[in-house]
């Protein structure tokens, strides 16, 4: 035996070219009954060490069979995987989760076994891989099949291919089986290689009950009878593409479809009993694939695209290929219930997914780091489609809160850059975030605003088209937009400069040269947020640029620290008063001056903030822009004005600018007849007072309630509770209503109450308003026969736009115990579906009856928490930041820290516990410096 086991060892050790051999021993195959054990398995080591695949052996398609079965809650299946081998090997390794692999078998391509005997299959469960021993070498140069059957239970939670539920009008409880696979997950649904850069074809086969439908990324070419009582739907061959994107569905949802002008089949599929909520979703999806055609020239490359609604899903939607998931909210649009805020999300997000069947799908990123490529895109073009094609929703008064969002992220220490290392699984998901989503589109929008619209177009075009159905790294994205290609490319006629040329192929910009990858690469391999300072010096502006931090003051020990090595290539654009024309020009150094004239009375800095920084005015500029704005606030765009707000109140709690004069800033509001700086002005009380109702601060907070009521008096008073108006007037209504409410303003609570009153009285069939559907709800919610209504109507509700706004106002209740049953019904999953639950414990949170009782919820069932939804998830993250981010005491700063000491081994995964603990110290400073200030301001206005 020993001898067997030492001859095994050195064969696999001399053909296994460029592996690492193991030294751990992996455990040995599951074996079907009434077979041997595979003859010398358990003298073998796993043979390969890394995280990452080896690369000498290359997929190229996939044969899969499926059989999932709804009443076992189980699947079983096959897979026949084409591959080539590329160097000289007895060992495939590739991957599989929590499958039991029952045979494995390599065939050549005369289709002959290679071996007579059952191979073994070594599994390495920390890395997710199996490997299969064959006693022939595979030979370099030639093409194999490798073929294993397996099965497993349907997952519980919302990876893999997974179990979902629904319940019908009646009561009855229906299953259904769903995918979700990015990012690392169609491991856990068939056996692959399941890196984003094993492209392949895929032809998938699934067996069903007659009674309901399959779906996959491609139509299905025929159905044949698999005896049983079944039928298997065979679906054509896929398009090349990376396994992540694979998606199937066994359900029994109905669709309706219709036809885009190239001819491309768009169906939209839903529950029986909510399949009427899908024609808007259809109409959206049928202008987008039209738009995307022609806006990238390219056109969509399947003959169908399906948008399914799941009932239970973790994120918002995915964008597998010809076949997109949704949640019922991204999808769903009931004209009774749904608002304008809802009508617009679903927009975005069909816009945002159907752009990724090109940004993702067509072209997908080489490696997870640069996940960036595809999410960044996409959730930029959500507003260069919807502008297009959905004028009217305005979609562009929402891009500035998207880079405000990113900001207020990026300006923490514990920020990364968007382009970022990422091996294991826990790594790879947190890179679906503020800095690959957010900034990565505010980056690609100060990008375009650089280059100009057609430059911009053109140069994605390139891109999309140079490397369709590959991979791309960062760099390519830059020589497509700058016109540059390899030298092979140039020599073959391509209208590109040679690699050769590339630097003499510099934009001109203000009179300066430019090397675009330089330049970019400033903002996506670096973290942080540059903190433009301004000062006058007679007829010349003088420029610093620092790294802009929230946490950390210029005067700590650590400041000089954490700036040190920052420098961007900022694209500057200003306005001053003497002309119309926005100016530019390129900062690539620390300091910088421009001359602009004597006769320039004030400037303004970032023209509509189409750059992704902050700008502090000082030696008394803020002054001169505080009175611009009380003189003549027209004299700047609404977005210009919006952003001297948000600027303003983020220098504060970074410390560079006085509570007192971010407040005097905002007193022109009165004046303002716009509504998106209303709503930046508006949010940024708001968030003082959500911080100040959680202390005891009393004085503070009585004070703070009346100036807020008493300043928006006459706008509050303008709102009607109805759904008329624009979007951006809608928008306010529902924002102004529902914090005139919160305030207790009594004008507000008592057309509430009367509204709720004639709500309970017609049993719930009264449909609301649903611009005012949140606040009549929230208020009726406080007493104790309206919380049991609305729980009621909760769990009986067709429409997932109802519910959202229904949980919402249960969770403003202010008696602690009906929060608590809340989160319990959460961790249940049954009334309160667990897809929802991070987003109800944040509303717990928010709720100064439930900040501390969200936070003893986390810590109480963190382990539960974590099984449930994976530790890298973007639910994780959500509850951890969300559940913190209103303390603000020393006292609940040590606690948290206390707690994730205690779970020291995951925590110190997890970027989302170093941003907690920052945004904990953050506030803990803000009340430090600014809680007195406030005080003595309100006083002055009393």
């Amino acid at each position: 035996m020993a001898l067997l086991g030492l001859l095994v060892l050195s064969l696999f050790h001399v053909s296994l070219v460029g592996s690492h051999t193991s030294s751990q021993h992996a455990s040995s195959p599951p074996q079907p009954a009434g077979e041997q054990s595979p003859e010398g398995s358990d003298n073998l080591s796993f043979p390969w060490s890394r995280l990452r695949l080896p690369r000498y052996i290359i997929p190229l398609h996939y044969d899969l069979h499926l059989h999932p079965n709804l009443t076992s809650l189980s699947f079983t299946g096959s897979v026949q995987i084409q591959i080539d081998v590329q160097n000289n090997t007895n060992w495939v390794v590739l991957h599989s989760k929590g499958l039991k692999i029952s045979k494995a078998t390599i065939l050549d391509q005369n289709l002959t076994h290679l071996s007579d005997k059952v191979l073994p299959v070594l599994h390495h469960p920390s890395h997710e891989q199996i490997g299969i021993f064959s006693p022939r070498v595979l030979s370099s140069g030639r093409k194999y099949f490798l073929c294993i059957e397996f099965g497993a239970e349907l997952a519980k939670g919302f990876y893999g291919f997974y179990k979902s539920t629904y319940r019908t009008s009646t009561g009855e409880t229906r299953t259904l089986a769903s995918t979700h696979f990015e990012p690392t997950s169609a491991r856990m649904a068939f056996p692959c290689f399941d890196e984003p850069s094993f492209k392949a074809n895929f032809t998938v086969r699934i067996k069903r009950n007659p009674e309901l439908i399959s779906l996959s990324n491609m139509p299905i070419v025929k159905t044949v009878e698999a005896g049983d009582d079944l039928l298997e739907d065979q679906f054509d061959v896929s398009v090349k593409m990376s396994t992540y994107l694979v998606a199937f569905v066994v359900c029994d949802f109905k669709s309706v479809t219709a036809t885009t002008s190239s001819g491309v089949q768009v169906s939209i599929y839903a529950s029986p009993e909510k399949w009427q909520q899908t024609s808007y979703a259809l109409e959206v999806a049928v202008k987008m694939l039209d738009f995307y055609d022609e806006y990238f020239n390219i056109h969509y490359p399947l003959p169908k695209q399906d948008l399914i609604a799941i009932p239970d899903f973790e994120s918002g939607a995915m964008e597998n290929w010809g076949l997109t998931t949704y949640r019922e909210t991204s999808l769903l649009y009931d004209p009774l219930t749904s608002s304008i805020s809802d009508k617009l999300w679903i927009t975005m997000v069909i816009g945002h997914e159907l752009a990724h069947q090109w940004f993702g799908n067509l072209v997908t990123m080489e490696w997870w780091n640069d996940i960036w490529l595809n999410e960044g895109f996409a959730r930029y073009m959500e507003y260069i489609s919807v502008e297009a094609t959905y004028p009217d929703l305005k979609v562009e008064e929402y891009l500035l809160h998207t880079c405000f969002a990113a900001v207020g992220s990026d300006s923490l220490n514990s920020s990364r850059p968007i382009s970022s290392p990422a091996e294991n699984p826990t790594q790879i998901k947190q890179m679906f975030d503020t800095a690959s989503y957010d900034k990565g589109a505010c980056v690609l929008h100060m990008l375009r605003h650089f280059l100009t619209d057609d430059v911009f177009q053109r140069g994605i075009v390139r891109y999309l088209r140079k490397y369709s159905y590959k991979n791309a790294l960062n760099q390519d994205l830059w020589d497509s937009l700058a016109n540059t290609c390899s030298e092979e490319d140039f020599i073959s006629g391509k209208h590109c400069y040679s690699s050769s040329q590339a630097s003499k192929n510099a934009y001109l910009f203000a009179g300066e040269h430019l090397d675009l990858t330089a330049m970019m690469n400033t903002w996506i391999l670096q973290k942080g947020v540059p903190l433009v300072t301004v000062t006058r010096k007679g007829p010349h502006l003088l420029l610093r640029q620092d790294r802009f931090l929230r946490t950390v003051l210029p005067s700590d020990p650590l400041w000089s620290s954490l700036q040190k090595g920052f420098l961007w290539h900022i694209p500057l654009t200003y306005k001053t008063d003497a002309s119309n024309t926005i100016h530019r020009h390129l900062m690539t150094t620390q300091t910088d001056s421009i001359h602009i004239g004597e006769e320039v009375s004030w400037v303004k800095v970032n023209t509509d903030m189409t750059g992704y920084y902050v700008v502090h005015y000082e030696d008394g500029g803020w002054d001169k822009m505080t009175k611009l704005l009380r003189q003549n606030h027209t004299a700047l765009s609404y977005k210009d004005r919006t952003q001297l707000i948000h600027n303003a109140f983020q220098l504060v709690t970074a410390g560079h600018l006085s509570l007192d004069k971010g407040l005097d800033l905002i007193g022109y509001l009165q004046l303002e007849t716009h509504n998106v700086p209303l709503l930046q002005g508006l949010g940024s009380l708001q968030a003082f007072y959500h911080m100040i109702e959680k202390r005891n601060e009393i004085d503070v907070t009585r004070k703070l309630r009346m100036h807020i009521l008493r300043f928006f008096r006459a706008v509050i008073d303008q709102q009607t509770w109805s759904d008329g108006g624009s979007v951006s007037e809608r928008r306010l209504r529902s924002e102004l209503l529902s914090l005139a409410c919160h305030l207790d303003d009594p004008p507000c609570l008592e057309r509430a109450r009367q509204s709720f009153k004639h709500w309970l009285q017609s049993k719930g069939t009264l449909n609301l308003p649903t611009d005012v559907a949140n606040t009549v709800f929230s208020v009726g919610a406080q007493e104790d026969r309206g919380w049991a209504s609305l729980l009621h109507t909760y769990n009986i509700s067709s429409s997932a736009a109802q519910k959202s706004k229904i949980l919402f106002a249960l969770t403003c209740s202010r008696d602690a115990n009906k929060l608590h049953r809340l989160l319990e019904l959460g961790l249940e999953g049954k009334v309160i579906r667990s897809q929802d639950l991070s987003s109800l414990m944040f509303m717990v949170a928010r709720n100064p009856q439930g900040h501390r009782l969200a936070w003893n919820f986390v810590k109480k069932n963190w382990d539960t928490l974590v099984q449930r939804f994976q530790l890298g998830s973007s639910c994780i993250s959500s509850i951890i930041i969300g559940t913190t981010g209103h303390f603000s005491s020393p006292e609940e700063l040590a606690e948290v820290q206390l707690f994730f000491e205690s779970i020291k081994e995951q925590a110190s995964q997890l970027r989302a516990t170093r941003v907690a603990l920052d945004n904990v110290q953050k506030n803990v400073r803000w009340f430090q410096r600014n809680l007195e200030t406030l005080r003595n301001w309100l006083n002055q206005q009393m």
